[in-house]
């Protein structure tokens, strides 16, 4: 018979395995674009990224949303103990994801040619990467109905192998074709291939989990005193699928927000900025700075705000729940302080360094574009956050609306801007279009609860970013000059290291120093922060 403590330790641990996964993805997907950059010349790089920005958006679109919702359902049903209920909820969503499958994967490798108008040589990439739509659909819901159950590992896992038989098919198919002298466009397709790969990978492992789960449950029904599993009654499919779309739209819409504004970049990349750099070859050559490099590396500082945002929505719906408000008012302050001081330190240090942190990965050149990109993800973390706290306010509705008319603003400002600026004028409107949803997110929580961030410490916070950018920035500068001698990839290690160090240890340093950072801060952090500020907290006492 299962235990209460045991299902909030599952929790608990669920969540951390969830987070780590999230951060072994991403990083395996930098290290598939490491050896891609260097097989590929420039053109290739734009077919690989437009294919695989088209794929990322409609896979938001075909499973975000839907895992949650599942597991909402399913939970609740559970607890309930109508379990048949939930057998017929997870059934009609598995028929749903087969569908969708089915007509997402289809449709993409008919509308291929036109979806690369402006890119022709895209068209091979986006068919190829297609057919993995047949199956991240159900594995999406098997995700979700793992979630509901608690078993988190299961879908951690699953990402973990989707993400090793990715990069590892696709740099081997491309490095094969590649080594017989094929073409980019050939060579970028195999790549995009590797996608096909991942998904097969994730699907075995979640039968596996199914299998597994199955035994479980028959042995739950043959114990003593096991729970009668025919509870609940019989819902029809279009309550079932009413029920999900009524719960996973605002999710899709809202967590769909960066793979829009990426794909938009993509899409419309040649129209709005060809004119701006006069040619065929030079615009290439900023596409692939913007999609090879500096997507991949601004993605690294969201993560933990990516997790701890989906940690705080059960807690805020509780607390609002309960009517607890002043609970409300603490975590959704709590939150916002934790992520502007874990994310904003690391996209600074990211940024200060873009010209080392692009050479040791990548080819040389794009440092500025990955710079602009990834000092914009300070605005994403905040509107990722904003998001979850909506969401556990149970205010879906006004975070949707928000993303909607930013993705608008996005849209209008690149029109303007793009032609001005080229790719840093796209750089700078999803940047306004961030500051936008999190501003009115920001607006909608206050009108519900009270929330203070810092008072009257924003001028001393501002001032410690500032500084400690200006130190890892002018290292960097530097680094690079002083080492010319070097090899220029062990150049740029050193180099990289030194100015994350420089600009990480001003950052901590001058927070304190300045009064950014109040003991209480502390207090309420978690345990790798509390031992990052204690100690310096303790000298400034002195």
């Amino acid at each position: 018979m299962e235990n209460v403590s045991l299902k909030k330790d599952s929790l608990i641990r669920g969540t951390v395995i969830l987070a780590a996964a999230a951060l072994i993805a991403r990083f395996l997907g930098i290290f598939q674009r490491v050896p891609l950059d260097y097989m590929l010349e420039e053109a290739g790089g734009a077919y690989f990224t437009a294919a695989n920005n088209i794929y990322l958006l409609l896979l938001v679109v075909a499973t975000a949303g839907i895992p949650s919702a599942i597991s909402k359902m399913i939970a609740e049903r559970h607890a309930q103990g109508r379990f048949a209920e939930a057998e017929g909820i997870y059934r009609a969503a598995l028929l749903f994801g087969i569908a969708t499958g089915v007509v997402v994967s289809g449709g993409l490798y008919a509308l291929a040619p036109l979806l690369a108008h402006d890119n022709p040589g895209a068209a091979a990439s986006i068919r190829a990467i297609a057919p993995a739509l047949l199956l991240f659909p159900v594995i999406a819901i098997m995700r979700g109905y793992f979630q509901g159950r608690q078993f988190m590992t299961a879908g951690a896992v699953s990402q973990i192998v989707e993400q090793i038989a990715r990069v590892v098919t696709s740099v081997s198919l491309a490095f094969a074709l590649y080594s017989f002298g094929y073409g980019d466009e050939r060579i970028a397709a195999a790549a995009s291939a590797g996608t096909i790969f991942g998904a097969v990978g994730a699907f075995a492992v979640m039968l596996g989990y199914t299998v597994k789960l199955r035994r479980a449950d028959a042995a739950d029904r043959r114990g003593a005193g096991a729970h009668d599993r025919s509870g609940g009654r019989m819902l029809r499919y279009r309550e079932i699928y009413g029920e999900i779309f009524r719960l996973s739209v605002p999710i899709v819409l809202t967590s769909m927000t960066v793979q829009f504004f990426y794909y938009f970049d993509t899409q419309f990349f040649y129209r709005l900025t060809e004119g701006y750099y006069g040619s065929r070859e030079l615009t290439n050559a900023a596409l692939d700075a913007l999609g090879m490099k500096a997507q991949t590396i601004a993605g690294i500082p969201p993560i933990l705000a990516v997790a701890l945002s989906q940690s705080i929505i059960p807690v805020i719906s509780s607390a609002y729940a309960t009517g607890d408000m002043r609970e409300v008012s603490r975590q959704a302050s709590l939150v916002l302080r934790i992520v502007i001081f874990t994310g904003v330190p690391l996209a600074l240090a990211l940024t200060a360094a873009a010209e080392s942190v692009t050479g040791l990965l990548y080819t040389p050149g794009g440092s500025g574009v990955v710079a602009a990109l990834t000092a914009g993800t300070v605005l994403q973390i905040v509107m990722m956050t904003t998001n979850s706290t909506l969401f556990g306010l149970g205010k879906p509705r006004q975070a949707m609306y928000h993303t909607l008319t930013g993705m608008a603003v996005k849209a209008a400002l690149s029109v303007l801007f793009g032609p001005l600026l080229g790719v840093y004028g796209l750089i700078l409107a999803s940047t306004i279009g961030f500051l936008w949803i999190g501003g009115f997110n920001v607006l909608s929580i206050r009108k519900v609860v009270p929330i203070a961030v810092l008072g009257r410490r924003w001028l001393p916070y501002l001032g410690a970013v500032l500084a400690a950018f200006a130190a890892g920035y002018g290292i960097d500068t530097a680094g690079l000059r002083l080492m010319d001698a070097l090899p220029y990839k062990l150049a740029c290690f050193f180099t990289a290291a030194a100015s994350c160090a420089a600009s990480g240890a001003a950052y901590l340093a001058l927070m304190v120093l300045f009064g950014a950072v109040t003991q209480e801060d502390a207090a309420s952090f978690p345990g790798p922060l509390k031992k990052l500020f204690r100690p310096l907290l303790r000298l400034r006492a002195r």
